[in-house]
């Protein structure tokens, strides 16, 4: 049974047996006969349905619309424009911190991208809405379009991501390219990639006075909470939300959305629930997306085929209206030691919708660049592309020189070739063929991610029977959070997880922190991981205190909890069950909280990063050109695993996601309209189960003592950083052909 030591041992030495263990997940069963209830399955009573009408020009302002036409259609009960709208206590436009983005909530008749809601038609029916939108019939001011990558006017950004500079120099990498004996210098693009979850965002709203409850997908609770107070001018403990599933985030569902906020809006100005969900197409503009990146790197090496120097050169793109800027060129801080580096960015407006966090953001454009020029320097070397590496393994994190608070790549690289079989690769291209004539090549590609902790708080109880409760408002956006998380929890009090009352999923409970940043199970466990040890500490502390408890005198550090029951550390057979304890104080229960910050101490001394290789084998039709990834072998290294089949299942959802980024995603714009062109499911391609290969995890074995208490680092978005450039590799190997502008078209191989 798991076991809570009170001492101050190692967090590895006191883990019960809940974590590690490959449970199945406990929403399954919910989820596959369909009672697990979603945010759009709700239909409070009197509800009402709104739909958005969204602009068909990409800048401009919006002359007119029949707004008369759409309130006669029957059904329809109201339309919401910028001219008829609730008032709302804050500007949208407004940004207060970091992790806040300007909205777009009919605040004017200005269109800022194609897509954009520019009013709201709220009916007794989804159809009469929906018709009532189409009645609306906009009459546009447009302005030419700004679109794409080379725009009049580039700038150096304020900051990348979130506070990151733009722009990092170590050492002189100038000096260090010209005295360099071979050079590789190269231009990667990637394109625009739009978030494209199974469940769409929605939101069912209801007001009641100043009073909201909302269904809506979240992948953060509380900080959705506080934009909807401060929008609308309320408390944030008179906001009640409710989102115990998640049909997929990867980000897009972090920060609440116009859309969803427009439908609280609608709400209000009708005074009954109403509904609104977003259709495909207008997943792409308001909800965030991954944004297009030139990058050019250049690469100096000795000759011996070490590193020198490495420069990495990202241009972006941002909105028109707020900054948001993708931090390609950062992927090269961290995995190869080289005395020279430096990286930088530049970005244009053009007029989309804000890009942001996607699955990886920064990391997964970045590292298929990186890992593409790293191959093309190895080959330059006459190297194999995994003894390059290897030969370049950097030791020390390169751009700080901190020591790693672990780092287990080098166990990847070995037992991640030795599945794959990288040994029988040939170095040259074009040397492997299968039986039908296919080309057939080998690829390697390193990955990596930033050991991420935020800040959450959890509360444990527990009760005369023995059992216990655990508390945090966590999200399970589909990895399996309730299940990993219970399994913490469980391991926290000392009980078996059955024996545990897992609470999660809704804004009234202690916050979670946001599901992001592959930083919830470390943060949010261990904020479980601590409230179980004050709990602990404190029925400890009734017993040891107790003359007629057989723990009496032991103290704090003296016992040890196991299976429901406080043992002696000096006598194991002195013990006496949790209920027991209650019973003779007289008490229902006892509670505790607990809360999971990031150390700054080892944050300041470590660099912190998740570790892994992906090996893909790929086989292209020599005559069509066609690529399909047959196989792809993922060695990862990522502190302690808690549920390992949960773990491999995140990973396997990364590798697949990077075969989409090397062979599928593209979003494609008119340049003329600035309009998505293949704004659906239909052509824009995401891999289905015939396009998904072989795939193996394997999970290295890696203690981190340093990354937080439980030794937790993520598994999220670790998968996409080493498989998109593994397969790109293997394309190169297969065919002889290096194509840097992804993904990978049949055009690029035509012939080769």
């Amino acid at each position: 049974m798991p076991e809570i030591s009170l001492s101050q041992a190692p967090a590895h030495q006191r883990h019960g047996s809940n974590s590690g263990q490959p449970l199945t997940r406990r929403d399954g069963v919910l989820k596959v006969t369909g009672a697990a209830r979603y945010a759009a399955d709700n239909h409070p009573p009197g509800l009402l349905y709104a739909v958005l009408a969204t602009a068909a020009i990409s800048r401009g302002r919006v002359a007119a619309l029949e707004i008369a036409a759409a309130k006669a259609h029957p059904g329809v009960v109201d339309v919401m424009t910028p001219a008829h709208k609730p008032p709302l206590a804050e500007d949208p436009d407004a940004k207060t911190n970091p992790f806040m983005f300007r909205l777009e909530l009919l605040q004017n008749d200005q269109v800022r991208y194609a897509g954009q809601a520019i009013a709201v038609v709220i009916a007794e029916s989804l159809e009469a809405a929906t018709e009532g939108a189409a009645l609306l019939a906009p009459r546009y001011e447009a302005l030419p379009a700004r679109v794409g990558l080379d725009g009049d006017t580039s700038f150096l950004p304020p900051a990348v991501g979130i506070g990151n500079p733009a722009a990092v120099t170590h050492g002189d990498v100038e000096a260090a390219l010209d005295a360099a004996p071979l050079t590789v210098e190269a231009t990667y693009e990637t394109p625009a990639q739009y978030h494209n979850a199974m469940e769409p965002h929605a939101v069912v709203a209801a007001w009641d006075g100043d009073r909201l409850s909302v269904d809506t997908p979240s992948q953060g609770l509380i900080m959705a909470q506080g934009r909807i107070a401060g929008l609308f001018g309320i408390a944030p403990d008179h906001i009640h939300i409710r989102s115990p599933f998640l049909g997929g985030g990867f980000g897009s569902k972090g920060m609440i959305s116009g859309p969803q906020l427009l439908g609280i809006m609608a709400a209000k100005l009708v005074g009954r629930p109403v509904k609104l969900v977003l259709r495909r197409e207008q997943m792409y503009g308001p909800v965030g997306h991954r944004a297009p990146t030139r990058q050019r790197l250049r690469l100096g090496a000795d000759g011996e085929g070490r590193l020198t120097a490495i420069a990495h050169h990202a241009k972006t793109v941002t909105s028109s209206f707020d900054d948001f800027y993708e931090p390609a060129a950062d992927a090269s801080h961290t995995l190869y030691a080289a005395p020279a580096i430096a990286t930088s960015h530049e970005a244009v407006r053009i007029d989309i919708g804000t890009p942001l966090f996607m699955r990886a953001p920064g990391e997964a454009t970045g590292s298929i660049a990186l890992e593409s020029a790293i191959d093309e320097a190895a080959h330059a070397c006459g190297m194999d592309p995994l003894a390059f590496r290897l030969l370049n393994y950097a030791e020390v994190e390169p751009i700080t020189g901190k020591p790693f608070s672990s780092k287990a790549l080098r166990e990847c690289y070995a037992q991640g070739a030795e599945r794959f079989g990288w040994a029988g690769r040939p170095r040259e291209p074009r040397q492997m063929r299968d039986e039908d004539g296919f080309l057939v090549g080998w690829g390697v590609g390193t990955a990596t991610f930033p050991a991420l902790m935020f800040a959450a708080e959890a509360r444990a109880v527990i009760r005369a029977d023995g059992t216990g409760v655990m508390e945090t408002g966590a999200h399970d956006m589909g990895q399996g959070a309730w299940t990993a998380l219970a399994q913490i929890a469980a391991d926290g009090l000392g009980l078996g997880i059955d024996e545990v009352e897992f609470r999660a999923g809704t804004s009234d409970l202690p916050d979670a922190g946001i599901a992001g940043g592959s930083a919830h199970t470390a943060t949010a466990g261990t904020a479980l991981h601590n409230a179980g040890a004050a709990v602990i500490a404190k029925l400890a502390d009734l017993a040891t205190g107790d003359e007629r408890s057989p723990l009496f005198g032991a103290g704090n550090a003296g016992v040890v909890a196991r299976g429901g029951r406080l043992h002696r550390r000096d006598d194991q057979s002195r013990s006496e069950g949790y209920g027991e304890i209650l019973a003779r104080a007289g008490l229902a229960e006892v509670e505790a909280r607990g809360q999971g910050t990031a150390d700054p101490a080892a944050q300041s001394t470590y660099a912190m990063h998740a570790h892994g290789a992906v090996f893909a084998e790929v086989k292209v039709d020599p005559d069509l050109g066609q690529v399909r990834a047959t196989r792809l072998v993922g060695a990862f290294a990522a502190g302690r695993i808690i549920n390992p089949k949960l773990a491999r299942s995140q990973l396997y959802g990364g590798m697949i996601w990077g075969v989409s980024f090397a062979l599928h995603e593209e979003a494609v714009t008119d340049r003329r309209s600035g309009r998505i062109l293949n704004a659906d499911l239909a052509e824009y391609h995401v891999p289905v189960n015939a396009d998904v290969p072989s795939l193996e995890a394997v999970l290295v074995d890696e203690h981190d003592p340093h990354v937080n208490a439980l030794g937790i680092k993520g598994v999220g978005e670790i998968g996409i950083t080493g498989s998109a450039g593994a397969v790109a590799n293997a394309v190169w190997h297969a065919t002889g052909v290096r194509v840097r502008r992804f993904p990978i078209r049949i055009e690029a191989l035509i012939g080769a």
